[in-house]
């Protein structure tokens, strides 16, 4: 089975996807020694054909591939799209447009919360995921047949199963439904984190809003050193570290070496002095200019019965629909809605409106009741 490893071989395959309604796409890469994806092999297939691209092979250029993923008559079909788009856009500076996530198509096509592709596959095509390969080191060289023909399998499988979600949304005529959620996955914002807001993925709680303020600090310095020398974050720094230096800032290298967890490497030289620079700005920071402190939301007495009935609708408006809850409302939006009919929750808008947000208002103003009749709950118009 061959791997395409000359830019020739490549722009000749690429030429006769050009005019190809859908394509595709899969990658394998590796994350685990890294801060960025290493891309090891790309997938692509359509209707005559499926290729493996060895993106790490000597002198190969992607160009053709690139432009490929650009062109826009050409729909890009993925499935879990996010880490994918991700790569692109790092490795490649642009994101494939337009995309269809079949992830996200089958929770709109009502294949439930949480579907995996080899359910997809084994409704759509009845064939079983070989799952051999599924923790292969995919860097080394060379790959195996057996690698290879794993790989290919997804983006030959996910050819019957693009087709068939999109019989299905056409037929329910959902195809608006899956290009908002597109938008997002299409948007570069989606995938950038910018350092100086590294700290929020920690979620520290405190009221102290110098302690958060040193804990921002503390993670976009270090957000900032792993993405330089591309090692994950915690290998720089672990993140009961960072918390543990934001809570008891050192003032020297002495200190800073003392900290359990902090590597003596770290602790010497100019990366300890510049992250000792972080925390002194951060300790110096005038008072308007620190983080909030967290607000704990204050939810009005006797709010939770509402939201328990909204879960209850929410469920049943779901089910009525066959498309999956999570994609509609969670907890907290029903939180969110239940305390304010002005809430700024996904359900106050578009399809999720229609199918949810303008009953469940209705039902918390006493418009609307619910009821059970013959063992089905019902909504009731008051």
């Amino acid at each position: 089975m061959k791997v395409i490893e000359k830019t020739a071989d490549l722009a000749e395959i690429c030429a006769s996807l050009r005019d190809s309604a859908f394509v595709t796409v899969d990658t394998e890469f590796m994350r685990s020694n890294t801060y960025w994806p290493k891309l090891c092999l790309i997938q692509v297939a359509g209707d005559d054909g499926a290729w493996a691209i060895d993106p790490l092979a000597d002198g190969i250029s992607l160009e053709p591939f690139i432009e490929l993923m650009a062109n826009e008559n050409i729909l890009k079909v993925l499935h879990a799209a996010r880490q994918d788009m991700e790569i692109f856009l790092h490795d490649f500076g642009a994101l494939p447009v337009p995309v269809f996530d079949t992830q996200v198509a089958a929770m709109v096509a009502g294949f439930g919360d949480s579907v995996g592709y080899e359910t997809l596959v084994n409704h759509f095509t009845k064939a079983r995921v070989d799952k051999s390969s599924r923790f292969a080191d995919w860097s080394r060289r060379p790959l195996t047949n057996k690698q290879v023909q794993y790989a290919l399998g997804d983006v030959i499988h996910l050819r019957d199963i693009y087709r068939g979600i999109a019989k299905i949304l056409e037929k329910n005529g959902r195809q608006s439904w899956l290009k908002e959620e597109m938008d997002v996955l299409e948007d570069p914002a989606t995938y950038v984190v910018q350092p100086e807001d590294a700290w929020l993925r920690l979620k520290p709680k405190s009221s102290n809003r110098r302690f958060m303020a040193c804990v921002r600090a503390v993670a976009e310095w270090r957000e900032h050193r792993a993405q330089k020398i591309d090692v994950p974050r915690n290998r720089v720094i672990r993140d009961d570290v960072v918390l543990e230096i934001a809570a008891h800032p050192p003032s020297s290298l002495d200190e800073l070496r003392n900290v359990r967890g902090v590597a003596e490497n770290l602790a010497r030289g100019p990366n300890g002095e510049s992250l000792l620079k972080a925390l002194n700005d951060a300790r110096a920071l005038p008072e308007d200019m620190l983080p909030a402190a967290e607000q704990r939301r204050q939810m009005p007495r006797g709010i939770g019965p509402i939201v328990d009935l909204m879960r209850v609708l929410l469920k049943m408006r779901c089910e009525e629909e066959n498309v999956a809850q999570k994609l509609v409302a969670n907890m907290s939006d029903l939180e969110e809605l239940a305390a304010n009919d002005e809430a700024d929750v996904p359900a106050r808008h578009g399809w999720r409106y229609d199918v949810f947000g303008k009953d469940a208002l209705a039902l918390k103003h006493g418009k609307m009741a619910l009821s059970i009749r013959r063992g089905n709950v019902i909504l009731t118009e008051l």
